[in-house]
């Protein structure tokens, strides 16, 4: 078994405290980010970063109008067929996508 590393703080007379710096480089917390406990039932506390989730109002309208019609209408979803997911697929098949490449500026 490994072994956990472990940090301390202290908390002050006014209920806050300092977040170790070996903490905050683990979780890659900066200035101003923000923080989630995590309460198991059996009392064992873990810390979490808050994700940071940008909205976009066109991305956000458009899933709303598809949560409606999707509760208003479930008759309307239907599974892709092999024919339909061929189609699909022969207008992506020679795209080549590294998910670890950077953005061009074009594209950000």
């Amino acid at each position: 078994m490994t072994a956990l590393l472990e940090e301390r703080s202290k908390i002050t007379d006014r209920y806050q405290t300092t977040v170790p710096s070996g903490v905050r480089k683990q979780l890659n917390l900066g200035k101003g980010d923000q923080i989630r406990y995590c309460i198991e039932p059996s009392g064992r506390v873990y810390i979490e970063p808050e994700k940071k989730v940008e909205s976009d109002p066109a991305l956000g309208a458009f899933l709303g109008f598809l949560e409606v019609d999707i509760t208003t209408h479930p008759e309307r979803l239907k599974g892709f067929d092999g024919a339909l997911f061929k189609r699909l697929e022969s207008l992506v098949d020679d795209v080549e996508v590294n998910l670890d490449e950077a953005l061009s500026s074009d594209d950000e």
